[in-house]
Parts: structure tokens; C-alpha cells; sequence
């Protein structure tokens, strides 16, 4: 069995149907460019853990979202479940009963019932799990981010209250405060991927998320790596290695 999970949602720039959305290519492109994790499923991946990594856009659908509006915070935004705005608060997709329950089915929960199969797993081999969100952020905040203030952190480390563990928390903080990173908790996100299933009902689903700011691997306004990017690259390897040992 694999060691850890990685979840790895927003890696993909590829959106697998266009109905219903309202601009040029161009503006759909230059979107794709800014809200991408761009290289994240190269960065955490490798051939020891399991990686769940979704293989579409989060324009087009974003599965760490809720699937319903009430629930989602973002929604308010147009930037729920299914994006119908821009980051810049423009129409972008007009999205009718049929095309959601469309993309929810074939696409939303497919994501999610693999993510669950490899948390079951897990749990049988191992009577534990943990979960890895992988994911990186812009060092300037999004038009629509709730989070608007400049100083921004190497690494963020995003948690959840009861998924997880304290020590899983110190140890990460630890890791890249000692490699020289700073660090932010909970900080500009929060959170971590749990699936539905075992969401605040089974502690022995462990769950941490690491965002790295894309400033440490990216060109400044690209999506081209930069001279750091091998770097990001091999310190997240041993952070994963580091997760192994105590899990």
C-alpha cells in the first residue's frame, strides 16, 4: 500500500467541455494562467505515495469545493463548485440545472469517489491515513481571495480542527522553518481535503494542506519554472519522506 495520499486538484489547465461559457479563448486562457497550481502534480508526485490528481480545470469544475451553493463560501463569488464568474467579478459561464448536474456526475463525483476508494484503502491496510492537499498560491492576492494582505508566506500550511493532528502541524512547520522558509498557518488559507465521507466522523483520516507560493518556482507573471524550481522540487520530496517516517 502506498504511504501517504496526495491530493492534487488544481494541477490541470484543461477544460473538457465549454457549454456555457461567455468569453473569447483569449480571456479563458488568461484565467487558466492565474488560478492554475501549475507544476503541483510534478512537485508532490513520485512513485512511492498515492496520488489523486484531478485531471481538469478549476474553472471548469473545483472539487474542493462544495457541491452545494449553501454550503460554499466562494459561491458567493461566483467561484463555487462551477465557476460562473472571473477573478475580476465578470460574467464568465452561465451554467443551467442540466449542464451542472451534467458536470457533477461525470466529472465532480467520479474525483471524489476515487479520492474516498484510496482513503478506504488505506484505512484497511493501515487503520490510518493521511492526506496530503497539494497545492501553490499567487504571491499577490486574487481580486476575489478573502485574504487581500500583501506579505505573503513561502509555504502555507492549512489545517482543519479535527482531521488535523497537532504534531503533524509542528513537524511541517519545523521542516521548511528550518530550510530557511517562511512560513504561514492557516495563512492565506485554511483547510485541508477531507472527503465527505470520513469528514468529522473518522479521526483516524488525517488530513494537512501545503501550498507553496508560486514565487519560489515560477517566473514572475508565467507559468515558466524558474531557477528555483528543482529546489521547491527536492524539498518537497523530503517533506514527504519526513511524513512517512512519523505516519
Amino acid at each position: 500500500m502506498k504511504k501517504l495520499i496526495l491530493h492534487i486538484p488544481h494541477s490541470s489547465s484543461v477544460i473538457p467541455k465549454l457549454d456555457g461559457y461567455v468569453v473569447p479563448q483569449s480571456i479563458l486562457d488568461s484565467e487558466i494562467l492565474k488560478l492554475t497550481d501549475w507544476y503541483t502534480d510534478v512537485l508532490f508526485q513520485n512513485n512511492i505515495d498515492k496520488d489523486i490528481v484531478a485531471p481538469f480545470s478549476r474553472i471548469f469544475c473545483d472539487v474542493e469545493r462544495f457541491s452545494e451553493d449553501d454550503k460554499e463560501v466562494m459561491s458567493k463569488f461566483g467561484m463555487g463548485v462551477l465557476y460562473t464568474t472571473l477573478d475580476s467579478g465578470e460574467k464568465m459561464r452561465e451554467v443551467t440545472a442540466q449542464l451542472r448536474k451534467f458536470i457533477l456526475d461525470e466529472y465532480y463525483w467520479i474525483h471524489h469517489n476515487k479520492l474516498e476508494k484510496a482513503v478506504n484503502y488505506c484505512l484497511l491496510d493501515q487503520n490510518k491515513c493521511l492526506i496530503v492537499d497539494c497545492h501553490s498560491f499567487p504571491n499577490v492576492p486574487m481580486e476575489r481571495a478573502l485574504d487581500k494582505k500583501l506579505e505573503r508566506p513561502d509555504i502555507n500550511i492549512g489545517t482543519d480542527s479535527f482531521h488535523t493532528p497537532k504534531h503533524i502541524v509542528e513537524i511541517s512547520e519545523k521542516f521548511f522553518m528550518d530550510k530557511g522558509y517562511s512560513i504561514g498557518i492557516d495563512w492565506p488559507y485554511t483547510g485541508s481535503m477531507v472527503p465527505t465521507k470520513f469528514y468529522k466522523k473518522d479521526n483516524r483520516v488525517s488530513s494537512v494542506l501545503i501550498e507553496i507560493n508560486r514565487r519560489l518556482y515560477l517566473e514572475k507573471g508565467t507559468n515558466k519554472k524558474s531557477s528555483g524550481y528543482n529546489e521547491i522540487k527536492i524539498v518537497i520530496q523530503e517533506y514527504l519522506e519526513m511524513l512517512r517516517g512519523i505516519c
